[in-house]
């Protein structure tokens, strides 16, 4: 595992001042890609949809890293979730969308925790952690890199589609699930909780951890998200606290 601490000189790819708009503006015109000799259609089609989504030519225009930028800003315009000086721990953070979005909104004066399976170029003002969600030693350093609770635990994480979809349900809730557990160990109570789902339902046994543990819980399909993806995202507020946490308080007030 490596952790790199990024400075605060805004390096390259670094967010700016103040968020962006969470949605494209103004019309493009459309690009056509001819099928070449060694291409296959479907590689085609893939590019066409890239050259002429909106949210991908905004994306370059406002210096994100992903149009994944966009559903973060858009998830935040619904629920509020992010606000100055916040400690926010970000997994599946590459290449740095969210990130970039977090260090715009939250400030320098945040403290911001990307981390990802894959090692991701470092944003200045952020720290970068390169881990796996699902070993202990992951959540051990996060919890070093904190140096506190965290206000917020964002997961965009999920698994390379096998396609086949009851095989790759079961796995993003996987992931889910392993986010949710490293949330109740870093979350201060009152925090909030992000995590990817595929749409056909939220396994009902995380529905319930979800439920129990926070004030809060709703589904959300922002408008970046593409209308023929099985996204979409689970948004839990309020965390009520870890039972040993619920204890100590009730100690402190019945003493």
């Amino acid at each position: 595992m490596t952790a790199r601490i990024g400075g605060k000189g805004g390096g390259k790819g670094g967010g700016g001042k103040s968020a962006g708009k969470a949605r494209p503006s103004g019309r493009n015109l459309a690009v056509r890609v001819h099928t070449a000799r060694r291409r296959k259609n479907s590689s085609t089609r893939w590019l066409q949809r890239q050259l002429n989504d909106p949210y991908v030519i905004a994306a370059k225009k406002d210096g994100y890293r992903s149009r994944a930028a966009y559903k973060l800003l858009q998830l935040d315009e619904r629920f509020g979730l992010l606000k100055k000086g916040q400690a926010v721990v970000d997994l599946g953070a590459a290449p740095g969308g969210w990130t970039q979005v977090l260090l715009q909104v939250l400030g320098r004066k945040s403290t911001i925790l990307a981390v990802d399976v894959n090692e991701m170029e470092p944003i200045g003002g952020c720290q970068t952690l390169m881990g796996d969600v699902m070993e202990l030693e992951t959540e051990v350093a996060i919890r070093a890199a904190l140096g506190g609770r965290a206000d917020l635990v964002l997961s965009d994480m999920a698994p390379p589609a096998t396609g086949h979809r009851a095989t790759d349900h079961l796995r993003i809730i996987a992931l889910a699930e392993a986010a949710l557990d490293l949330a109740r160990g870093v979350l201060a109570p009152g925090g909030s909780f992000v995590t990817k789902v595929w749409q056909g339902g939220t396994e009902q046994g995380l529905l319930a951890d979800l439920k129990r543990d926070f004030a809060h819980v709703r589904h959300a399909k922002p408008e970046a998200s593409r209308a023929g993806s099985a996204e979409m995202y689970v948004v839990a507020t309020g965390y009520r606290g870890a039972d040993d946490e619920i204890g100590d308080k009730l100690e402190q007030e019945e003493g």
